[in-house]
């Protein structure tokens, strides 16, 4: 069996009122190397950059891997380890009704899809360096208003 390539992948999303405009960044590691990445949109909520973050994250790879998640949004977290499944199973929508953001979710669901993912959360804005390097590279990806 063919050891995949282990990378570890730091996001975030933030948002200057939400909704509001946004930005979103990752931070992926691999083998000593380190490629950091990020962007923004105009009108969007946090959760989305969230979404997004992740989403971006994964479309870099070019190959399968073994993805370790580090983040500070249990709604990304939760979302793709523990609701994703039932969301799926009821035509991407929440018992209650619509999914929000079905769209992000949907697109994560494929790229995850491709990797052998696990999830850590770790408590935002409290010094862990990466998850804070995260923080600040999506925060200054928002587009700023001329």
């Amino acid at each position: 069996m063919e050891t995949l390539p282990l990378v570890k992948i730091y996001c975030d999303g933030a948002c200057s009122g939400n909704p509001g405009p946004g930005g979103w960044a990752a931070i992926l590691l691999s083998g000593g190397e380190r490629i950091e990445i990020s962007g923004g949109e105009a009108q969007t909520t946090n959760n989305r950059m969230e979404l997004t973050a992740a989403l971006e994250a994964l479309k870099t790879l070019n190959k399968p891997c073994s993805v370790q998640f580090i983040t500070d949004s249990s709604y990304l977290l939760r979302g793709a380890s523990e609701w994703m499944k039932g969301w799926k199973q009821r035509g991407w929508r929440r018992k209650e009704g619509a999914l929000l953001n079905a769209d992000l979710w949907q697109a994560l669901d494929a790229e995850l899809a491709k990797h052998q993912v696990s999830w850590q959360w770790v408590k935002g804005h409290n010094g862990h360096p990466l998850n804070e390097r995260a923080d600040e590279l999506a925060c200054n990806a928002i587009p700023r208003a001329s």
